[in-house]
């Protein structure tokens, strides 16, 4: 498939469409910041089940999982017991996890749920080189409780002493914002490369060109 190109203009017609562009990014910037302050606003849930998780140091409950912060984001990640191939796009979401220590710096820990056991979890990690956190949820009704079914998504969650609430949950196309490396494909003329953009951008579905690091 051919690609279409941009047209190609003047430095001062260039110049007028990039003004133009920005006066719609920082429309949409200060779009985002409204429903972030919305999102800070939300109602929470409280979670108060003794959930038992396990990650590499033993049993861990929910609480554990803050690892003393006060907030926690988890991610739950499509790994089932009995798979041995954990799904391409939550592999490419961690992939694009950052360094912790600045979200510690701000009272937050992240960390990986997954519903596979200790042993299935820990074996995928290795393939893929992580040393991102991981938890296994198995056995455990947290997934159900969360609305997880058999997905992924993010959930963030809020200490208050001990008591553990839920305040946000986004899934499906929600998941985006959080992988940086579809963050840099939409400021390339190419973009994602995928059959919904513009005309002669590209042919695949959303996320099927999507694969482990180690397979491309």
């Amino acid at each position: 498939m051919t690609t279409a190109l941009p047209r190609i203009v003047s430095p001062e017609e260039w110049a007028s469409a990039r003004e133009e562009l920005l006066r719609k990014e920082k429309e949409l910037t200060r779009a985002t910041d409204r429903v972030a302050a919305e999102r800070r606003r939300m109602p929470m849930v409280r979670f108060g089940k003794d959930y038992a998780f396990t990650d590499r140091e033993g049993r861990k409950s929910l609480l554990d999982l803050f690892a003393g912060r006060r907030q926690l984001i988890v991610y739950h990640f499509m790994l089932f017991p009995g798979d041995e191939a954990g799904c391409p796009g939550c592999s490419l979401l961690v992939d694009n996890m950052s360094n912790p220590a600045h979200l510690n710096a701000r009272d937050v820990t992240l960390q990986v749920v997954a519903p596979a056991t200790p042993a299935e979890i820990e074996r995928y990690w290795a393939r893929m080189g992580w040393t991102v956190p991981w938890a296994s949820a198995a056995g455990t009704d947290f997934l159900a409780d969360c609305g997880i079914g058999g997905g992924f998504g993010v959930s963030v969650f809020l200490r208050d002493g001990d008591d553990v609430f839920r305040t946000y949950f986004t899934s499906n196309r929600g998941g985006d914002q959080f992988v940086t490396t579809l963050r840099y494909l939409d400021v390339t003329p190419f973009g994602r490369q995928e059959a919904w953009q513009e005309e002669s951008r590209g042919t695949d579905a959303p996320g099927a060109w999507w694969r482990r690091h180690d397979e491309y």
